[in-house]
């Protein structure tokens, strides 16, 4: 199998990563593959049968090319800074290049002790590893930016956390794996040379357009502060909740990363949490914006070194990028509720509507995902989906009166306009009462409800009626649903 390695990160930035191995697990068999996301990435599989996968996927043997290396990285955890973490239980193999020239990182998760482990174990048990799989599938189904997983392999080896569950690791492919905490870990360490250094290749890698600015490293602050208030905007339009969006779980490439504690909302409470350390609520669904923006001020304070040593000027334009940025998210916000409610075109009366509607889903505890499939349906004159998700038939009358008047401004047939939102509105997500089954179902060797839950997540968007039961919350009295740090 060829990778078509080119590791550029290895090559061109020693000093930014220690070399570290995989340890060898002693069986490892293959849970899952992602042969579309191969594809994606120019890997021919067709010769390679499931214990030839398993070994290259869990460590046990090494791809030919690969340079193998543990990132270092900083970062504020839960408002705290850590000034040396780095991959513990991660190993970046290399980075290859797709047919088209893009180029990926192939990362395992979970295979080991790095020189970064802090007296971890560096390993990663079945339900951690298979959630990162599920979720990020379906983030990428729903057009989210994200790292994905190419393979889950068992490692026939138990791993200990509050209990011995059986380990695993996962392969994960992202744009980088370059974060706003590696930007912290130089600037904390090294100065300013490193952070240009960090800087330069970041844009090289990322952002060629950005290398003939005046300041490319602002001109850097200023595009991952637009694809983060992006990302967090879908984040929140979807009712997801990302639940550890510590400092070095931000992808300077606009990436979703790190899906741990992670969960998408069933009936809306903008205080929802599912960390079982998030304990005051730091990382609840509201706060993602106000802590994606605390993020972006961490990463303009790492990066002020390289931005000063062009232009001293370029600190107060720094500051103004972060002051703009509550303004920036609003817009990216409104800008998905819009086309989530069927609203063509923006109007001075669009943020109150929408400020109207989450306060109604609150009251209610409505099923976030449904209603807005259910508003679509009300749009082809069925008002049964809507009404089956109230408390009474007209309990939310005065939103959708205003809601009506919205979209009496455009002159837009209404089939159409239920179309276009069907088409941003998902059917399927990852329901939390689901996403438990498939995990408990794995960690007992029966992997049948993981493949059927994946593949429903894999097309969000088209109805099946042999799907009906995947687009119900779980039951109303059930207890809040926790979530863990596993891997």
């Amino acid at each position: 199998m060829n990778f078509a390695f080119d590791n550029s990160f290895h090559r061109d930035m020693e000093g930014f990563y220690a070399h570290a191995e995989a340890a060898a697990p002693s069986a490892p068999s293959l849970l899952a593959f992602n042969h579309p996301l191969a594809r994606r990435l120019g890997l021919d599989v067709a010769d390679a049968d499931d214990a030839t996968l398993a070994r290259l996927f869990s460590g046990q043997a090494l791809p030919e090319g690969a340079d193998p290396l543990a990132f270092a990285y900083a970062g504020h955890q839960f408002g705290h800074f850590s000034s040396q973490l780095g991959d513990g239980r991660a190993l970046l193999l290399g980075e290859i290049i797709a047919p088209d020239g893009a180029r990926f990182d192939v990362q395992l998760k979970g295979s080991g002790p790095t020189p970064f482990s802090r007296n971890g174990d560096g390993k990663a048990a079945i339900g951690p590893v298979l959630r990162e799989y599920l979720v990020s599938e379906a983030m990428a189904a729903l057009g989210v930016p994200t790292t994905r997983a190419l393979a889950a392999v068992a490692t026939g080896d138990r791993v200990q956390r509050e209990r011995a569950h059986p380990g695993a690791v996962v392969t994960r492919i992202a744009s980088s794996h370059i974060r706003v905490g590696t930007f912290q870990f130089f600037a904390a360490h090294f100065g300013a040379e490193h952070v240009i250094q960090l800087s330069d290749y970041t844009v090289r890698r990322h952002f060629p357009d950005l290398a003939g600015a005046a300041n490319p490293h602002l001109a850097l602050l200023e595009r991952v502060v637009a694809l983060q208030c992006e990302l967090v905007a879908s984040w929140l339009s979807l009712g997801f909740v990302h639940g550890v969006m510590n400092t070095d779980n931000v992808a300077v490439s606009g990436e979703t990363i790190d899906y741990g504690p992670c969960a998408f909302m069933d009936r809306f409470a903008a205080e929802t949490v599912f960390s079982s350390i998030d304990a005051n609520g730091r990382y609840s669904y509201a706060r993602q914006p106000q802590m994606m923006h605390w993020n972006m001020a961490r990463f303009a304070e790492a990066l002020l070194p390289a931005i000063h040593a062009v232009d001293p000027a370029g600190v107060e334009q720094a500051k103004a990028r972060i002051d703009a940025i509550p303004a920036l998210f609003r817009t990216a916000w409104l800008d998905r509720m819009r086309r989530k409610l069927g609203l063509g075109r923006a109007d001075d009366g669009d943020g109150a509507l929408v400020d109207g509607l989450f306060a109604d889903l609150e009251r209610l505890q409505v099923d976030f995902t449904g209603f807005f499939r259910a508003l679509a349906a009300l749009l082809r004159g069925d008002a049964g989906p809507i009404e089956a998700l109230l408390p009474e038939p007209d309990a939310m009358a005065p939103w959708i009166a205003g809601w009506w008047q919205q979209l009496e401004r455009e002159d837009v047939d209404p089939i159409e306009r239920a179309a276009a939102m069907d088409g941003v509105n998902p059917l399927y997500i990852p329901r939390n009462h689901r996403v438990e089954e498939a995990l408990v179902a794995a960690e007992a060797g029966d992997m049948a409800p993981f493949e059927a839950l994946l593949e429903v997540v894999r097309h969000p968007f088209v109805a099946r009626t042999d799907w009906a039961a995947y687009a119900t919350p779980g039951p109303a009295e059930a207890a809040p649903y926790v979530t863990f740090c596993g891997t």
